[in-house]
């Protein structure tokens, strides 16, 4: 299955946002990587579409998924009680660490099979409750 997809440079350690088109065994040899690392950013999209985008950021376990449905809008997947929804938790967005409240963080393993079940059928609504930005 192809997918298109840009990440956290593994040699950098910044978002690097050239997308590259490639099978999702690869996008998943990448997060492994990021996971080693402790943290990354990561967006897919259909290689015959420009949207939707899902974008999934992380630190440690815990993570945080966008959605960019269009240019105009953007939703936040609510979390899975991972963390109480009074905690903070900072994952990195592109290049800058950004903080969400319980109530948008996810644990790390639950988002990745998130993005995956997104890439077989690019479509986001099954994936949860979105919260429009």
């Amino acid at each position: 299955m192809s997918v298109m997809w840009a990440a956290t440079s593994l040699e950098s350690g910044l978002f690097h946002p050239v997308e590259r088109r490639s099978e999702l065994k690869d996008l998943s040899d990448r997060f492994n990587d990021l996971r080693a690392v402790g943290q990354g950013y990561v967006e897919v999209r259909s290689p015959t579409s420009e949207f939707p985008v899902l974008s999934l950021a992380f630190r440690d376990d815990h993570a945080v998924v966008h959605l960019m449905s269009d240019t105009e809008r953007m939703s936040l997947l609510v979390g899975d009680g991972t963390v109480s929804s009074s905690a903070e938790v900072e994952v990195p967005i592109m290049n800058d660490l950004a903080a969400f409240t319980g109530d948008f963080v996810l644990d790390v393993d639950r988002a990745w099979g998130l993005l995956h079940d997104f890439a077989r059928v690019w479509v986001a609504s099954p994936l949860g409750e979105w919260r429009a930005l």
